[in-house]
């Protein structure tokens, strides 16, 4: 911005243009510039920016009750879309947690499935297992759950220790399977972790159905999540999915544990909740683990203060309502199909794409020095920097994230635009990326970097 701030960025070496509007899938800065947001912010931006049902809606909860503790009372607008949720999610997820954004709702889930097993009687359950290469969120239950080396560094010393299993990566198979004949040892490797350190102690397994930031779209084999779900009732283990970016239609369902017919015991979802309109998160939590508590006339030892809060509630209801009325997640669906196309048009042959993945309007394209051995460009190389930087350059705004294979190698770039874009966009967000894909690769060629 070049101008003197009190605000503390996330990157203070960073140039930041100053936002003036959204339009549609564009934001549009100060100076004019438009941007079209294929990535939703951070896979946020579900129905598009400035959507006039919404902001009424957000308008109108302001003029009856903008705070009330829900210590103290219950909301229309909570009530309503715990409604709304109840009727979406996989059966027996009927009741919602509400929190403030997606690490909130992964911590709540970590506690309350602490709190599940003492209420049944069985206090020593308290390990949550996750997988390698995962992220579920930064507060330290939620970092300590997750599995990238980057994000966990340098608090390790923080985080409590507990088994990690492998990823479903099949591009980089960690059992060096082919996809297409193996036993899905993936899944398998859950079972070897609880026998590792004893069923007695486990509480919970967490994964995305579809993993977002970390590793840019993994989309598991057909079969993993039965597998997994198997497991877990074999050994009493509560099964947790996070679909903070997968969730609320992002994958051409409403929630992506749909695609597979697996029920989970909590289910976790923000950013499309309320799409960035303001800020909120839930934890859906099974009938079965409700009555626990309700049953014992006990209270689940937890709480925010932001938790049901009228405005994000009727933002979630408000955005419900219009994904619904436009049929927008069949549309993500669809046009999700169109961009995996197009990706696979544009860059099936560009020496530097190794792997394009995804379902519906969440696709990752990971990067690679060379095709042939699937070497990674050396991470001093920025290279998904130098693509980010490079796109946005060009108007473009994407997900870019390094350490895809082991939280330090690899890179790839996730794409996630609102579920109103159209196939004339898509045409243009996929040239625009082979654009800067192909101005990253001239930069390191120039340095010298490059062949």
């Amino acid at each position: 911005m070049g101008e003197e701030t009190n605000v503390f960025y996330r990157n203070p070496f960073a140039d930041y243009p100053m936002v003036a509007r959204g339009e549609g899938i564009y934001l549009v800065d100060t100076k004019g510039k438009r941007y079209m947001d294929a990535c939703g912010g951070a896979v946020v931006s579900s129905i598009g920016h400035s959507v006039r049902e919404v902001v009424e809606a957000l308008k109108t909860q302001l003029d009856s009750c903008e705070f009330a503790h829900t210590s103290q009372f219950t909301n229309r607008p909570q009530e309503a879309l715990a409604g709304l949720l109840a009727e979406l999610a996989p059966g027996g997820l009927n009741h919602a947690y509400f929190v403030s954004g997606g690490s909130e709702a992964v911590e709540s889930a970590i506690k309350m499935a602490r709190a599940y097993w003492v209420q049944m009687g069985r206090p020593e359950k308290w390990m949550v297992i996750g997988r390698e290469q995962s992220y579920h969120g930064n507060t330290l239950g939620a970092l300590a759950a997750g599995g990238n080396p980057w994000r966990r560094a340098i608090y390790e010393p923080m985080l409590y220790q507990r088994p990690r299993v492998a990823p479903c990566y099949c591009y980089r198979c960690p059992f060096k399977k082919d996809p297409a004949h193996c036993a899905i040892e993936c899944a398998d490797d859950l079972e070897r972790a609880i026998l590792e350190v004893g069923p007695e102690k486990i509480s919970a397994f967490i994964a995305e159905p579809v993993v977002g930031a970390t590793a840019g779209a993994l989309v598991p084999h057909d079969g993993y999540f039965r597998r997994i779900r198997e497991i877990c009732d074999r050994y009493d283990v509560l099964l947790i999915a996070d679909e903070v970016m997968t969730g609320m239609g992002r994958t051409g369902k409403w929630f992506a544990m749909r695609h597979w017919g697996v029920v989970p015991d909590m289910l976790c979802v923000a950013k499309g909740l309320a799409a960035g309109y303001v800020p909120i998160g839930a934890t859906l939590v099974h009938d079965r683990i409700v009555d626990t508590f309700t049953n014992r006339r006990n209270v689940f030892q937890h709480g925010h203060t932001y938790m049901g809060h009228p405005l994000a509630a009727a933002a979630g209801v408000a955005v419900i309502n219009y994904i619904k009325e436009h049929n927008l997640v069949d549309k993500s669906a669809k046009m999700g199909e169109e961009l995996l196309r197009r990706l696979h048009e544009h860059l099936d042959d560009h020496p530097h794409v190794g792997d394009i993945r995804g379902k519906g309007l969440f696709a990752g394209v990971e990067f690679v020095a060379d095709r042939a051995t699937r070497e990674p460009f050396e991470p001093e190389l920025g290279f998904k920097q130098l693509v980010g930087e490079a796109a946005f350059k060009l108007g473009l705004i994407i997900y870019p994230m390094a350490g895809t294979i082991d939280g330090r190698r690899g890179d790839h770039v996730l794409i996630a635009p609102p579920f109103i874009i159209t196939k004339a966009q898509i045409g243009r967000l996929v040239e625009l990326l082979h654009k800067a894909i192909d101005k990253a690769c001239d930069t390191l060629r120039a340095a010298g970097k490059l062949k």
